[in-house]
């Protein structure tokens, strides 16, 4: 990103409230950010080529509908989202759908390589982007659902998401230091993981570790959560694909 569309998407952070929440950027070691930063360097990169090559697969492929994947530029920085139906869909979630109704086949699966590799080339062409969720409308209840998982205690050790990724933001745990939590570099590849995930296998690793009930992938209470860390991120940058420790 250019020093001018750093300085934007800090105006815009500021506009929308967002100015104590900072990119997850901003809590990675300096080794970390500058791989994250390089394509040559950050593994991720692989599945974005995979995802890239799974756009024009078959003979109703995305490409067929959207032309080039130019056109996905901004996408990822307005989901999750409700459709018409009123449900509400990430990014993955919407991939699925366009896959089985549209397309005419059986869904990938969630955290299957082709539904990662596809997702992380869609959300790369908003790279840099800020986030810009609807909060509003039909939206409004799903929000005000993942508020509450946001804030409620949970586990055995009996924690909200907000005391570590508000109250503890950049302090260090294990080794890491807190973030505020956000989805934004989400599919990420995680050196701990070896390989690519999505922010739901990183949520439910976050459960885990407060010895709370780990949720289905793709859970309504994962994607209300979701859409209210998007909401936190409204203003600040789209990192994916992220690279994290």
């Amino acid at each position: 990103m250019t020093r001018a569309g750093r300085a934007l998407v800090t105006l815009l952070a500021l506009l929308t409230g967002a100015a104590d929440v900072r990119p997850t950027r901003d809590y990675l070691s300096p080794d970390i950010r500058a791989a994250q930063d390089d394509p040559s360097r950050h593994p991720g990169w692989l599945w974005v080529e995979e995802g890239e090559a799974l756009w024009h697969a078959g003979d109703r492929s995305c490409a067929s509908c959207h032309g080039d994947m130019a056109s996905m530029a901004g996408v990822a920085a307005r989901y999750p989202a409700v459709a018409a139906d009123g449900a509400l869909l990430n990014l993955e979630g919407r991939i699925e759908r366009c896959r089985t109704e549209h397309q005419g086949q059986p869904a990938f699966g969630y955290e299957s390589e082709a539904l990662l590799s596809l997702t992380a080339a869609v959300a790369a062409r908003s790279r840099g982007m800020p986030v810009a969720v609807r909060t509003d409308g039909p939206a409004a209840p799903f929000l005000e659902e993942g508020r509450r998982f946001y804030e409620t205690r949970q586990g055995q050790l009996n924690l909200s998401c907000g005391q570590c990724h508000d109250d503890n933001a950049g302090r260090r745990l294990r080794g890491d230091v807190i973030s505020n939590g956000l989805g934004t570099g989400y599919p990420a590849y995680r050196l701990e993981w070896n390989t690519m995930g999505s922010l739901h296998r990183r949520l439910r690793a976050c459960s885990l570790g407060v010895r709370a009930e780990q949720l289905p992938l793709g859970s309504r209470e994962y994607r209300t959560l979701e859409l209210f860390l998007a909401s936190r991120a409204s203003g600040l940058p789209i990192e994916a694909p992220g690279l994290r420790r």
